[in-house]
């Protein structure tokens, strides 16, 4: 028999957290999150996104054992404002039995008709800004520190329970070249002196914190007609600096100024933290983040984690100037191999970018709906 709970204590929801260390515990590829700052993520007090959502977190017991969770979340942004009468779910783990699957998308489904939503749709976090997608491809790569892994099994379920594709995401793997293409640089230079553009460069956080507002307002510009966009709010963008500029590079940062010095364009790559995620087991501390310094420091691998182009200037080659410093720092930094993160399967404009260079798609993750029975 399977017993769907409610979490409603702190002791359940760190059970909550650690279940998939269980599920995955013999994956070579799964890369766990930081134990502590899920907690956080998932902690009304300390996750300002709450302002605008609620959330219930629901675990799954079989024979007196964990073997399933679920988050059903309520973004009444995307409700109210952009008319989408949808829950989400995210944080879904489960074994492999389709009736515990069943037993929490049910919790979710219920949690949706009490507040008069119409149709589920996940597995995704609270905003742009959080994790999506069940992964479809790529079972035998390491997931980055932005997404989730699971098992084949998670698509059957999905489509075994009738539930629609929703969305897909494409990820590439791209080979850094050993030398700078002699069109990128003529290209970028190019366009560096059609439209006045400037370069701009970092010594330390403290000056990447002076830029951080504008960069979120071009990603708010960037992504608004996408299906999945919703607007980042001034209060989460506020948590998002305190929370990611520490693990930043100022180097990894490339941003570019039009000639009145207003922000047109940026990307934050960062070097890879899978391995040493793996390593620190969900805990930073007594250790752990020595992982993280020495991944810092010394890696051969880098993930594209966010880029931002002002729509004015999308289509027009700015990525070229973008690409030529990124590049020239890879170079200097050792870095062979460069992940991009999750992009929309429709999203062509960011995938073209990728044209140029060496490079393979190893993983497709993807959302799924289904309709609400009031």
């Amino acid at each position: 028999m399977i017993t769907i709970k409610e979490i409603t204590s702190k002791g359940d929801l760190t059970t909550f957290v650690k279940f998939p260390f269980e599920v995955y515990k013999n994956s070579p590829y799964y890369v766990p999150p930081i134990i502590k700052e899920e907690l956080d993520v998932l902690n009304p007090k300390k996750n300002p996104v709450f302002q605008n959502s609620e959330a219930k977190f629901f675990l799954a017991y079989k024979n007196n054992k964990v073997v399933g969770r679920v988050a059903a979340i309520i973004n009444w942004i995307e409700v109210k404002e952009q008319k989408k009468s949808k829950i989400r779910f995210g944080w879904y783990d489960v074994i492999d039995d389709i009736d515990v699957t069943k037993a929490l998308l049910d919790k979710v489904a219920m949690y949706g008709a009490e507040n008069g939503l119409e149709y589920m749709e996940g597995p995704a976090g609270f905003s742009i800004m959080d994790k999506a997608g069940i992964l479809i491809k790529g079972f035998e790569e390491l997931n980055t520190m932005i997404t989730w892994y699971n098992y084949p099994y998670y698509q059957k379920h999905m489509e075994q329970l009738g539930f629609e594709k929703a969305a897909t995401w494409v990820e590439y793997r791209i080979q850094v070249p050993k030398k700078i293409k002699e069109k990128v640089i003529k290209f970028s230079n190019i366009i560096k002196e059609r439209y006045e553009l400037n370069l701009i460069k970092f010594n330390n956080s403290k000056e990447i914190l002076g830029y951080a507002d504008e960069m979120f307002d071009l990603l708010n510009k960037t992504y608004s007609g996408l299906q999945t966009f919703v607007p980042i709010q001034q209060y989460q963008i506020d948590m998002y600096k305190k929370k990611y500029l520490p693990y930043i590079n100022p180097q990894y940062i490339t941003c570019i100024a039009d000639k009145t010095g207003k922000l047109i364009a940026f990307s934050i790559v960062m070097p890879s933290f899978s391995k040493a995620l793996k390593k620190m087991n969900g805990k930073m501390y007594p250790l752990g983040f020595l992982h993280i310094l020495k991944a810092q420091r010394k890696n051969n691998t880098a993930a594209f984690y966010l880029i931002g182009i002002d729509p004015e200037y999308q289509n027009k080659g700015v990525t070229a100037l973008i690409f030529k410093e990124m590049n020239e720092v890879f170079l200097r930094n050792g870095i062979e191999v460069v992940e991009t993160n999750p992009e929309l399967e429709e999203n062509k404009a960011i995938q073209a970018l990728w044209n140029d260079y060496d490079h393979e798609q190893h993983k497709m993750r993807r959302t799924y709906r289904k309709s609400i029975e009031n």
